[in-house]
């Protein structure tokens, strides 16, 4: 059996920027250990499984570890795939996924994902983030990640934390945020769990980062970054219960696996 694989560059404008991932296309799904087996052999972040379905194609996203419920990245990539190597001539492609149905709509600027907004809630601070901070937390919320405000966008850059510290929290992952200079927000995202250290560029944490910052900031049009070391810009816009999460993506390579 031969598949193609595609790896592309999402939320970047020119390869070696944004968040690499692999998209498999496949006809119909392949038995779950051997779609994680690929993942871990790709060792990227995520890849994407895609299979069509009518006008539509279902999407599953695997870490090298596991499978999970929603990735931005990954679907950027795969709606890129989708609308350059596949043929598909619509405006708008939509997937249906453990998150429910993903739109992705192509634009002159590049393509809007809408996805489903997340608003987290406080809660009090985990002993797992008290130890990897030496500085107070101005806030700590709870969404699918845990995310960790933090007064000053320096402290967020400065970061080096234990992940096997963080590991031991029950929720996906942990985020960092504060308010930025140049940006209405800056993050990095940690997936210790998922054998993800530091995620390059996350489209799923800023479906609960746009929800909070456009309550705080009194705007739903939030202008973020996320600052790791290859880092990535994305335009978000909060719609009622909605997230339109707008990026571009670069073809870096595709290959055939031979299984």
């Amino acid at each position: 059996m031969e598949l193609n694989l595609f790896q592309v560059d999402a939320f970047a404008e020119r390869v070696f920027e944004g968040n690499p991932a692999a998209v498999v296309p496949l006809q119909q799904w392949l038995a779950d250990d051997l779609l994680l087996k690929i993942a871990e052999e790709n060792n990227l972040s995520e890849t994407a499984f895609i299979v069509p379905q009518g006008e539509r194609f279902q999407l599953r996203w695997f870490t090298p570890a596991a499978e999970v419920d929603l990735c931005g990245h990954a679907t950027l990539a795969a709606a890129h795939v989708v609308f350059e190597h596949l043929g598909y001539a619509q405006q708008q492609v939509s997937f249906e996924s453990r998150s429910g149905e993903l739109i992705v709509h192509r634009t002159e600027q590049g393509l809007m994902m809408d996805f489903p907004a997340t608003l987290p809630e406080s809660v009090a601070v985990p002993e797992a983030i008290s130890q990897v901070l030496d500085v107070e937390p101005q806030a700590v919320l709870l969404g699918f990640d845990h995310i960790v405000v933090l007064a000053d966008e320096h402290q967020v850059l400065d970061l080096a934390p234990d992940l096997s510290v963080l590991q031991r929290l029950d929720s996906r992952g942990v985020v960092f945020t504060a308010a930025g200079r140049d940006y209405d927000c800056v993050s990095r995202c940690f997936f210790p769990k998922l054998n993800v250290p530091e995620d390059p560029v996350t489209g799923s944490a800023h479906c609960q980062l746009a929800p909070y910052w456009a309550q705080r900031l009194n705007k739903n049009h939030i202008l973020a970054r996320q600052a790791s070391r290859r880092g990535g810009t994305l335009q978000c816009v909060v719609v009622g219960d909605r997230v339109q999460i707008h990026g571009t993506a670069v073809d870096y390579l595709k290959g055939t696996i031979k299984l």
